[in-house]
């Protein structure tokens, strides 16, 4: 028992731990970052197809060239 405690105190084996755990914290670090999405959401299109429609439902200019003035 007493050679085991002293086996994992080796600063060889603690170097490897520190190492491995360093490892494998980049390994989920990377894999969270790359991670694809998995689905589209909708609502984007709808606010594309929204910002589209306003333009058009804008007023005509009239013949002077300014938008949307009303003539009399």
């Amino acid at each position: 028992m007493r050679l085991l405690i002293q086996l994992i105190q080796t600063w060889q084996v603690v170097v490897v731990t520190v190492v491995l755990i360093l490892y494998l914290y980049l390994i989920n670090y990377v894999s969270r970052t790359y991670h694809r999405p998995r689905f589209v959401s909708k609502s984007k299109t709808k606010k594309v197809k929204i910002a589209k429609e306003k333009p058009a439902k804008s007023k005509p200019a009239d013949a002077n060239g300014e938008p949307g003035a009303e003539e009399d």
